[in-house]
C-alpha cells in the first residue's frame, strides 16, 4: 500500500530487528532441545535444562512457545526435515515401485535407528488425542509440523501410486496406507530399542527373545511391501 504521497512506507526498523531477534532466540531454544534430546532422550529432557544450555530464564521459553508440547512439536520438525531429504534422495522413481517402497522404508529405519529421540518424540506427539494437542499449539506450530509430517510421507504415497498404476499394490487410500506405515514403523522402531520379542515357551507360559536392529529393519521393508500389496 502507498501512502496519500504516493511514496511506499519505510520499514519500521526497529519491529524487523526484534522479528530477527525472535527467530534466532527460537531457533537458539530448538537447537538447545534437539542437542538434549540427542544426548539424553525426550523422556530427561526438562524446561530448566533447555533454558540453562541457552543460558535463559525458562519464563523465556514460553514467551516463544506456548507449552512444552510446542516445543517438543518444533524440535520434531526439524527431525521430519532432515528425515524428509534422506526419503526423497532414497526414493528413485525409476525403480519397479516394489524398490522404491523398500529404499524408501530402509532409509526410514536407517534414520529412526540413528536417531532414537525422533522415534521418541514422534510417539510423545502421537499419543495425544488429535483435537487435545491442537487446543495447545499454536496454529503455526501445527502448520509446521503437518508440512514436516507430509513431506516426509510424500514419497511414500508417491511410490504406493505408482504400485497401484501398475497393478501391483491394491489400496483405496494411499494416504491412509502411507499414514498406517509412518504410524507402524515407528512401533517397529521402538521395539527394535527394546531388543526383545515376547512369546510363549508353552501355553500360559512366556518368553523372551533377543532381537537385533536388523530383524527389524527387514521386516519393517518386508511388510510395508506386504501392506501395499494388499488383497488381490
Amino acid at each position: 500500500m502507498t501512502s496519500p504521497s504516493g511514496l511506499e512506507p519505510k520499514p519500521d526498523g526497529r519491529r524487523t530487528a526484534a522479528a530477527a531477534r525472535r527467530r534466532r532466540r527460537e531457533k537458539e531454544i530448538l537447537d538447545a532441545t534437539r542437542a538434549l534430546f540427542d544426548a539424553r532422550g525426550v523422556r530427561d529432557a526438562q524446561i530448566e535444562d533447555i533454558a540453562n544450555a541457552v543460558g535463559i530464564n525458562r519464563a523465556i521459553i514460553y514467551r516463544h512457545f506456548t507449552g512444552k508440547e510446542e516445543l517438543f512439536a518444533l524440535t520434531l520438525v526439524g527431525y521430519l526435515e532432515q528425515l524428509a531429504a534422506l526419503l526423497h534422495e532414497a526414493d528413485r522413481e525409476e525403480l519397479p515401485a516394489e524398490d522404491r517402497l523398500r529404499a524408501i522404508t530402509a532409509a526410514f529405519v536407517d534414520y529412526g535407528l540413528a536417531y532414537p529421540a525422533f522415534v521418541d518424540c514422534a510417539l510423545t506427539l502421537m499419543r495425544r488425542p488429535g483435537p487435545e494437542l491442537l487446543d495447545e499449539i499454536s496454529e503455526g506450530a501445527v502448520y509446521r509440523l503437518g508440512r514436516g509430517i507430509s513431506t516426509c510421507l510424500a514419497p511414500v504415497a508417491a511410490a504406493i501410486q505408482a504400485g497401484v498404476g501398475t497393478g501391483v499394490f491394491h489400496t483405496d487410500d494411499v494416504h491412509l496406507l502411507a499414514n498406517t506405515l509412518y504410524a507402524s514403523g515407528l512401533g517397529g522402531l521402538q521395539l527394535a530399542r527394546v531388543g526383545m520379542v515376547v512369546k510363549e515357551a508353552a501355553p500360559g507360559v512366556p518368553t523372551v527373545a533377543a532381537l537385533s536392529a536388523q530383524q527389524v529393519k527387514e521386516h519393517l521393508i518386508a511388510s510395508s511391501v506386504a501392506m501395499a500389496i494388499g488383497a488381490r
